[in-house]
């Protein structure tokens, strides 16, 4: 399941705080793959599985939101509920800190080091959140914050919201909470697909850099949630990150497996919620089909 061996290094020289970028007006929004349009079949079998497995309670109450893409085929299908909920998702949003930190890289503004991948790893595959307040302050809440806004990424929205670090991995570290659903660390379950998707078309920040990206989102180092619904079959790799708080619980996986390349995000406040999501991706793994040549 993944990848395995270490990250290669990137080049970068000495890290500084980047300035915010201006966010571009509505004529530039979500440029890249804009996931804005959901396929009606895919949306439909995704509201009846709602249904089919009593979740449409908590979908109605807004603690469960959920995006799913398809990218098996030769036309991306997309649907979701709930998808642009601005919801608190722990973990989640180190995704955001990943980001900031290769277009740091990338810029020659931060320099990769041994120490600095492993960190990275940390944080990832199994949540450190003392390597996530590490990287979060050598790049900076500000370049994180940049990065996920620019384009082509528009992974935060100034309306809608989306991917949000305000705060570090640890006590009394707080930088500002979101200007939408007020969240110190929050996502929408839209944006958090798209980070997958933009992933996946070596779209995030270089090829290179989402291709290095990846790795790390490899080989999961905890086993619950999509993880454990998902198993072991052969033939199948995950690139995810997960998140928990209290009730509050996050997944969001780019899933490869013999053919089907999904990615699919859920984001719930349930008592349960880690045995929710469990059963939220065996759901969702059915309705992306085998693909064919036939388009819907």
């Amino acid at each position: 399941m993944g990848t395995t061996g270490a990250v290669a290094s990137p080049r970068g020289v000495t890290p500084t705080v980047a300035e915010p970028v201006a966010v571009a007006g509505p004529v530039a929004r979500r440029e890249a793959f804009p996931l804005e349009r959901e396929n009606a079949r895919l949306d439909r079998r995704l509201d009846a599985a709602m249904q089919e497995h009593g979740w449409s309670d908590l979908v109605a109450r807004g603690d469960l939101a959920v995006a799913l893409v398809d990218l098996s085929g030769p036309q991306l299908r997309y649907a979701g509920v709930n998808d642009d909920a601005m919801i608190y998702a722990a973990s989640l949003p180190k995704i955001a800190i990943l980001l900031g930190a290769f277009d740091a890289i990338e810029d020659g503004d931060l320099a990769w080091t041994p120490q600095l991948g492993t960190e990275l790893v940390d944080m990832i595959r199994v949540s450190s959140n003392a390597a996530a307040t590490s990287v979060l302050h050598r790049v900076g809440f500000e370049r994180i914050a940049s990065a996920v806004q620019e384009m082509p990424h528009r992974l935060y929205e100034p309306e809608d919201g989306g991917l949000w670090v305000g705060k570090a991995y640890g006590r009394n570290d707080y930088w500002r909470r979101d200007p939408v659903g007020n969240t110190s660390h929050g996502a929408t379950a839209r944006q958090a697909a798209r980070f997958f998707v933009l992933l996946q078309k070596g779209m995030l920040v270089s090829p290179d850099a989402s291709a290095q990206m990846k790795e790390i989102l490899g080989d999961p180092g905890i086993r619950h949630k999509f993880v454990r619904g998902l198993g072991d079959r052969p033939g199948l790799n995950i690139y995810r990150k997960s998140g928990t708080w209290r009730d509050y619980h996050a997944d969001a996986a780019l899933v490869e497996d013999n053919g089907r390349t999904y990615v699919a995000v859920g984001l719930a406040r349930h008592a349960d919620g880690s045995r929710l999501l469990e059963e939220l991706i065996v759901s969702l793994d059915g309705l992306v089909e085998i693909p064919t040549n036939t388009l819907d």
